[in-house]
């Protein structure tokens, strides 16, 4: 019990640059005390005791703001940060590593009871702020929610997931900067530079319009030499204000939307 309540209050340390030491992190942290009290409430549901998993949950719901199911099934180190009004439902599985931010919902979409209605995360997943991921399947090792995202489909691994209803983002060029990234901690609330859409949409039209002004550029300067001495009949086809040179800023436009 004592090694694993180590190792949960070591992951946090690693992950929240806001922790300073073990005794803020055990005393100050509702994330760790709604698991730990899930633990107990695990082991009286698993073992026939219904009623008193359930109270022992409820209590933990009154304390930190955290609704775990006691039927739920958590891995070790698991991080809930900050953790207010995240739902965790009954046949909901969470692998180890994974960081759940406040206001996420792993809910179900079956009122069947036995069956599996609520998602799997694979390890080392990342949910932000917000997320809903609604039924019983699969997110994979890995995989990245976005902040206020609607996930109701299964999540390859490593991919991320933005939008209501999500879209899947499969890993892309920025690959190697994100392994590097993770080498130092990890993406904070499930958001990576790539992610979103309308900054992505921004960064083509601005790549677009920098290859435009180039081809402009280049036409001018033909034109400039056809108006050279040796082509006199046609020096005066090039007017005085023409952009002989490039003064689109594309890499500044493109810092101001993210890239």
């Amino acid at each position: 019990m004592f090694s694993r309540l180590r190792s949960d209050i070591q992951c946090i340390l690693e992950r929240d640059p806001a922790a300073r030491t073990r005794w803020e992190v055990l005393t100050c942290y509702p994330g760790l005390h709604a698991l730990v009290l899930h633990r107990r409430a695990h082991w009286c549901w698993s073992h026939g005791f219904k009623w008193l998993g359930r109270f022992i949950s409820h209590i933990s719901r009154w304390l930190t703001g955290i609704e775990i199911h006691p039927g739920a099934q958590i891995a070790g180190c698991v991080f809930i940060d900050h953790g207010m009004g995240v739902v965790i439902g009954e046949t909901a599985e969470i692998g180890a590593g994974c960081t759940i931010y406040h206001g996420v919902t792993l809910g179900g979409t079956s009122l069947y009871k036995g069956t599996k209605r609520h998602p799997t995360l694979g390890k080392n997943v990342v949910v932000g702020a917000g997320a809903q991921v609604l039924g019983g399947f699969t997110v994979g090792d890995g995989a990245r929610i976005g902040s206020n995202a609607v996930v109701v489909k299964p999540v390859p691994p490593g991919a991320t997931a933005v939008g209501n209803p999500a879209r899947i983002i499969q890993p892309g060029a920025d690959l190697k900067r994100e392994e590097a990234a993770s080498q130092m901690g990890f993406s904070a609330y499930g958001v990576t530079q790539s992610d979103d859409p309308l900054s992505q949409a921004l960064r083509g039209l601005i790549d677009n319009a920098s290859g435009q002004e180039h081809q402009i550029s280049l036409l001018w300067q033909a034109i400039e030499k056809l108006s050279s001495p040796a082509a006199a009949p046609h020096r005066d086809c090039v007017p005085k204000d023409a952009a002989l040179q490039e003064n689109f800023e594309a890499d500044r436009l493109n810092q101001l939307v993210g890239k």
